[in-house]
């Protein structure tokens, strides 16, 4: 079996919900070498988020922000952790329902993901900033 491990840095994203798949991949390119394995992607924060959905339509990803955002809003009168602002509260519960690691197969060199399948990075911040990641791949 072999693990491989290496961090990346992403530029700043604005608040949303943004496809990452493509830096991720370059982020590690030695899952060519893995016939048959998995690659977990960790995210190092608690005001952002992982998720795998929608590819094509940047349509979903507009709607992703805008329903989460009608579900947890900012405005909340009961927040008392706002000491970094008001997008702060907010962006860990939105954080920790989206969670902080995705697990996507590695079949014959390549990520196994579906035909209309991306990897999203939810950026729950207005000034999130850059945002670190710890990809584990294993397999044989």
């Amino acid at each position: 079996m072999k693990f491989i491990q290496k961090k990346l840095s992403l530029r700043p994203y604005s608040r949303g919900f943004h496809l990452i798949t493509g830096e991720v991949e370059a982020g590690i390119p030695e899952i060519k070498d893995i016939q048959a394995g998995q690659l977990q992607v960790f995210i190092q924060h608690t005001s952002a988020g992982l998720t795998i959905n929608e590819n094509a339509d940047p349509t979903v990803r507009k709607d992703f922000e805008t329903f989460i955002n009608d579900m947890i809003p900012e405005s909340y009168p009961r927040f008392i952790h706002t000491y970094e602002g008001p997008d702060d509260m907010p962006a860990h519960i939105k954080s920790s329902l989206f969670g902080s690691s995705v697990t996507i197969p590695i079949s014959k060199g390549k990520l196994a993901l579906g035909t209309w399948q991306g990897i999203y990075l939810g950026e729950f911040r207005d000034h999130g900033g850059s945002r670190r990641l710890v990809m584990t791949a294993m397999g044989e």
